[in-house]
């Protein structure tokens, strides 16, 4: 690791994509953000798509200032996405239409028709996926309920990440991590869940061959390098979905330590050497989701900060710009536990307007309604801590493990007061950082797919030294162990 080499991530989020430098050299990690881009959705009169032809734009874009502003002399390019969401190309590889957005509402109702088609038992047997309305399994049943002319004419599924390494380099591959939470793929066989598609009448001739991360696709596609100015880079799967991506980049020591990554959602979890799909981990719908060297990511995902998220979207249509951090001080000074909710109520994921919503959740669960921004902004934050209990705690019953620490990385790590909130909940010692963990990821494997790195220990070791975590300490408890009643209440209901 002597050299000094330069790594581009293009890391695409549910709010807005970035394109990153990272640069390796004496043994430390940097990262610069070159370019950057709203990533929003549109919708049409039947439903909600991704703008992938713009996104597509904006990564060329970004390739091309940093080219031509920043660095000259590019190792590789690596690009991670969310996942779930896919495109569909016909038998000449043309893409057929704009994928869908995974809160769109055209899943609504796919669990009775899937478990209709094949019981849940059955499904959870040969996914490991935990149920969610919007995984691609359910927009693909959606698909054939409604008799779409797309899945006659597609030839082949490409998750997200996978369309834009195909742009870049015109080889169709189906990268391993992205793939696995799609429930549409076998664990224990790591191959496609061939029975489930039929079942569910879903082409299989649509799925193509699945490669590791860190595998070199191949190089630019001379046309792209031409049109950016650069010269034909080796293009590297990372772990391609993102979490995949962030997971590599835990500063951690050791084994003994959960997990959670702080975003639009949040997800927490462990790394395990085998998946664990038992009577257990179906019962608490929790997943299994492929990571790297091996590992499978045994987690559960939280509706996180996209509650804030969209509460912030609201206030903004009402003509009141809030940041971040206005909101979150509002919170912190706003009577603690007037109410809680459950995240992870359906009515969450796709509301026009998440400030009323929560209120009417409030007062149909007999609870205080919130009354203003800041007793509105405290309940959600404490509730996301309090449900972080719940999977931490359904986690170690599975795993009949106590995990001493809790890794959060992310861009919620910049939300101290969610941080503090999870360490007091829990009573685990709360370490933060990074907050660029996903870009962080993309760059060390595609260090480790080139040879400059020679493992998971040694990235994660890069990252310690680089980004050396802040520590938040769990303070009183008896507060919280009462919520937390409360919580276990709610979620009854």
């Amino acid at each position: 690791m002597g050299s000094t080499h330069n790594y581009l991530a293009v890391d695409l989020g549910a709010e807005n994509g970035r394109v990153i430098i990272g640069t390796l050299e004496e043994e430390r990690l940097s990262l610069v953000e070159a370019h950057r881009f709203a990533n929003i959705p549109v919708r049409l009169s039947d439903g909600l798509y991704w703008d992938v032809l713009h996104i597509w734009s904006e990564i060329k874009s970004g390739i091309s200032t940093v080219v031509s502003r920043y660095c000259k002399q590019l190792d590789a390019i690596g690009v991670d996405t969310w996942g779930i969401d896919f495109a569909l190309l016909d038998k000449k590889g043309a893409l057929l239409a704009n994928p869908f957005h995974y809160r769109d509402k055209r899943t609504d109702g796919m669990y009775a028709e899937a478990f209709r088609r094949m019981t849940r038992e059955s499904i959870f047997e040969n996914t490991g996926i935990q149920f969610m309305e919007v995984n691609t399994l359910y927009q693909l049943l959606a698909m054939v309920v409604r008799k779409s002319p797309l899945l006659k004419t597609a030839q082949t599924l490409l998750t997200i990440p996978d369309l834009f390494n195909y742009w870049l380099t015109g080889k169709i591959i189906c990268e391993f991590t992205n793939a696995t939470t799609t429930q549409c793929f076998n664990p224990h066989k790591r191959d496609w869940a061939y029975p489930v598609l039929g079942a569910l009448g879903i082409p299989e001739h649509l799925f193509r061959p699945v490669i590791e991360p860190g595998t070199v696709i191949g190089s630019l596609d001379l046309g792209v390098a031409n049109e950016v100015g650069t010269r034909r880079i080796p293009v590297v799967a990372p772990a391609c979905h993102d979490t995949g991506s962030a997971v590599v980049a835990i500063p951690a020591e050791g084994k003994n330590f959960a997990w959670i990554s702080s975003g639009t959602w949040s997800i927490l979890g462990v790394e395990v050497d085998q998946p664990v799909v038992t009577e257990q981990t179906l019962k608490y719908n929790f997943t299994n989701e492929g990571g790297v060297f091996g590992k499978w990511r045994l987690s559960k995902n939280v509706m996180g900060l996209w509650l804030l998220q969209e509460c912030r979207r609201t206030w903004a249509r009402q003509g009141e710009e809030l940041s971040y951090d206005e909101i979150t001080y509002m919170a912190s000074q706003a009577r603690s536990f007037q109410s809680i909710i459950d995240p992870d109520f359906g009515g969450f994921l796709h509301p026009d307007d998440m400030p009323d919503q929560i209120r009417q959740y409030c007062n149909n669960t007999g609870q205080s309604v919130p009354q203003d921004k800041g007793e509105l902004i405290r309940s959600v934050l404490e509730s996301i801590a309090l449900k972080y209990r719940w999977v931490l705690e359904r986690l170690e019953e599975i795993t009949t493990t106590r995990f001493e620490r809790i890794h959060i990385i992310g861009g919620g790590t910049q939300n101290r007061l969610l941080n503090q909130f999870t360490a007091d909940v829990t009573q685990r010692t709360c370490l933060t950082g990074p907050v660029e963990a996903t870009a962080l990821g993309n760059v060390l494997m595609q260090g480790i797919g080139l040879g400059h790195i020679e493992s998971l220990e040694c990235a994660r070791n890069l990252v310690r030294i680089s980004f050396p975590p802040s520590v938040y300490l769990p303070g009183e408890s008896k507060e919280w162990d009462q919520a937390y009643g409360r919580l276990l209440e709610v979620i009854k209901r």
